[in-house]
């Protein structure tokens, strides 16, 4: 079993910074993929950004440039760095951690992120 917990979303400013962190409970990286995942009102729950076992990332097409994912393995904490914020960017963010060749999969409770001004 994996808990994760998201924390680091709130209110901010159309172009303003946010920084999302997922704690894992334990030491999981080597051996899960950890995803950022996004859901707006009405939309379907959508993939933000991935960070493989392996280290490798890969971003939605409307977070290039914009979005950072990375990780901190002697924390087991996921981060999204997110910049210049659009107020279509507003959703309830989840983070997910889907073990390679397994079935396993966990997700925190989210963590709201609303644009405006």
């Amino acid at each position: 079993q994996v808990q994760l917990v998201e924390s680091g979303g709130g209110l901010v400013q159309p172009g303003g910074s946010l920084r999302l962190s997922c704690a894992a409970s334990r030491s999981i990286f080597s051996i899960y993929h950890m995803g950022w995942y996004r859901q707006a009102p009405g939309k379907q729950r959508e993939l933000v950004a991935q960070i493989t076992s392996g280290a490798s990332t890969n971003y939605a097409d409307s977070v290039k440039g914009r979005f950072t994912v990375s990780r901190d393995n002697a924390k087991n904490t996921v981060y999204l760095q997110m910049n210049s914020l659009k107020p279509e960017d507003t959703a309830v963010y989840y983070c997910d951690a889907r073990r390679v060749f397994s079935a396993d999969d966990y997700w925190g409770q989210g963590t709201q992120v609303t644009v405006s001004s």
